[in-house]
């Protein structure tokens, strides 16, 4: 595959969309929406603990009863993320240094010029892919009072990609060692470099001329320690309308069924985003809705950083890092000082430690406005790779950090925010419950609640009904039903990241792949296939048990049947990501 395919017309002609618009009453509204969800799943689990186990099968009950419990408690989290859009006030850009520093500095950086360093790591990718981002940059608008510099940070001493640069007149940054991998060549780059403020960017990342004029404003508040950018896809599967789709195989009355369908359900693409790639959802929903509590994080390219404040948290850490030590002169020889900290998850990780200083409470934008465009990964590999590391890397930082979550340094909102991250993982466990559920009554018959009576589903369906509702409401216009159905099929790859974590096996940091792979990714899919052949097999033989009479209650068997298809339907997700092809 050419990893050029991306500068095509019809990948230039796609545009992002405008970040998401809420009025105040329609936020008053999800609160409704959310405030009543939650009472409504505290009276329904009160009454699954106290009044529905089933008593003859506590095996059985207790596990998911158990499971709905810890689901919830995301539910809780995810209503308090969603609260309120409450973003960072825009400023105009700043002119000189004496714009962006504390009082007490003016006289020192009176009139002094703005350096700003654009970097670029890279690590073996393709030179002429690293040359389009370049030209990129360097479209990017400045003040006459700007100094903007830009540099590769170059890992891989390629001679290819010495000659490009040499071309550009772009300033390779090497060092001797790949330690810290990203984070260890951008502090690396920051000692050599000197910049006020550093732009990170990735390979493939091809800023928008207007970047700095729409983000360095913000850093006119002296506490402003970091720009978080969204980032964007301009390589996503666009799919192809239902109709037509059914049209091809299935001739006029296709045509006709998928026009009923859609009149139902809404405009529905086949193919679209067949990875769930498209990131609106994280960071015009999640991340943005962190601004009302200082909590949203970096999330590595398109962001753009104050190096004071990197500088200040990062030597404050080695310091107390070497006071800690047994031997002070040996760590004080071995431990960095770390500006992005050296971790798989660098930039979440590095968003903990400057959000908890205490000298100096600092504070993070996600900007609203997609400054910039990316690639995105095509084929299961590369995003199983990737997805593997931002879950291993997320559990490795809770384990590491866990104590902050009990001290001072990070407020309340922060805290919760930083630990929805992790409890987000955490799901992957108590699906594993929720899966197999519909399996086990499928074949024994069993049921997990006394009885699935009309108390039962008042308890229920009224607290699904307002969940569901809130959800809608807080992500309107955004499609979230893809990461939806991926949430439930990646749950191997995010067990798996947790077991390595428990056995302590390091989490690589794998430079995410610019171009789809060929071959059959099947192999990657093995256990949600399996759990498609066993729900298969599951209502095959409830269904006959059924039709010979063995069984005579239909309500335990409908709703698990209907259980059994909304969770079929999200593993297959994954199974379709696996078989697509990548057409340029």
């Amino acid at each position: 595959m050419n990893e050029l395919y991306f500068l095509e017309p019809k990948y230039d002609e796609r545009k992002p969309e405008a970040p998401q618009v809420q009025s105040e009453n329609t936020q008053l509204l999800f609160r409704f929406f959310g405030l009543v969800a939650i009472m409504l799943g505290i009276w329904y689990l009160h009454y699954r603990w106290t009044a529905s186990l089933n008593m003859d099968a506590l095996w059985f009950a207790i596990p998911l009863a158990f499971a709905e419990t810890m689901m919830f408690i995301g539910t809780i989290l995810v209503v308090i993320n969603f609260w309120r859009i409450n973003d960072t006030q825009k400023q105009p850009a700043p002119e000189t240094m004496s714009d962006v520093v504390e009082e007490n500095q003016l006289a020192y950086y009176q009139d002094k010029p703005i350096k700003i360093d654009i970097y670029i790591p890279v690590f073996n990718e393709d030179p002429e892919l690293v040359r389009q981002t370049i030209l990129a940059a360097k479209k990017v608008k400045t003040l006459p009072t700007w100094n903007v510099c830009y540099y590769l940070l170059d890992d891989s001493n390629s001679e290819e990609m010495t000659a490009m640069t040499e071309k550009e007149g772009v300033p390779q940054v090497l060092r001797s060692s790949s330690k810290g991998r990203k984070a260890g060549a951008i502090t690396n780059a920051m000692d050599e470099t000197g910049g006020d403020f550093i732009v990170i960017i990735d390979s493939d990342t091809r800023l928008f001329p207007d970047i700095l004029l729409n983000t360095l404003g913000y850093f006119r508040d002296d506490t402003v320690a970091w720009v978080q950018t969204p980032q964007w896809f301009c390589d996503l599967t666009q799919g192809e309308e239902l109709e037509k789709t059914w049209k091809q195989k299935f001739g006029e009355m296709g045509e006709k069924s998928a026009n009923f369908f859609q009149k139902v359900f809404g405009r529905t693409k086949v193919g679209q985003d067949v990875f769930a790639n498209d990131p609106a959802m994280f960071f015009d929903v999640i991340q943005r809705r962190r601004n009302n509590y200082n909590a949203s994080f970096c999330c590595g390219a398109t962001s753009i950083h104050r190096t004071s404040a990197l500088r200040r948290v990062a030597i404050s850490r080695w310091v107390d890092r070497v006071l800690a030590a047994d031997d002070r002169q040996k760590a004080i020889e071995e431990f960095d000082v770390e500006y992005i900290s050296y971790h798989t998850s660098e930039d979440i990780y590095t968003s903990l430690l400057v959000h908890a200083h205490k000298q100096k409470k600092y504070k993070s934008v996600l900007h609203p406005d997609v400054e910039s465009k990316m690639l995105s990964p095509l084929d299961l590999g590369t995003w199983a790779t990737q997805r593997f590391r931002y879950a291993g890397g997320t559990i490795d930082l809770v384990t590491k950090e866990f104590g902050r979550f009990f001290k001072s340094g990070l407020s309340l909102g922060q805290k919760l925010m930083y630990f929805s991250t992790f409890w987000s993982y955490t799901g992957a466990i108590w699906l594993v419950i929720l899966l197999f559920s519909p399996i086990i009554f499928m074949f024994t018959n069993i049921a997990p609640v006394q009885s699935y009576s009309m108390d039962f589903f008042i308890h229920l369906i009224p607290f699904l009904f307002f969940n569901q509702v809130a959800l809608m409401i807080a992500t309107w216009g955004i499609n979230s039903n893809r990461g939806g159905q991926f949430f439930i099929a990646i749950f191997p790859i995010v067990l798996k990241a947790f077991w390595d974590v428990a056995r302590r096996k390091p989490i690589r940091f794998v430079v995410t792949a610019k171009s789809a792979k060929t071959g059959n990714f099947l192999s990657l899919v093995k256990i949600q296939m399996g759990l498609i052949s066993l729900y298969a097999v599951a209502i095959v033989y409830a269904t006959t048990m059924h039709l010979i009479g063995e069984r005579i209650y239909l309500t335990g068997y409908s709703v698990n049947l209907m259980w059994s298809f909304f969770n079929m339907i999200s593993l297959w997700a994954i199974v379709q990501a696996a078989l697509y092809k990548f057409e340029e």
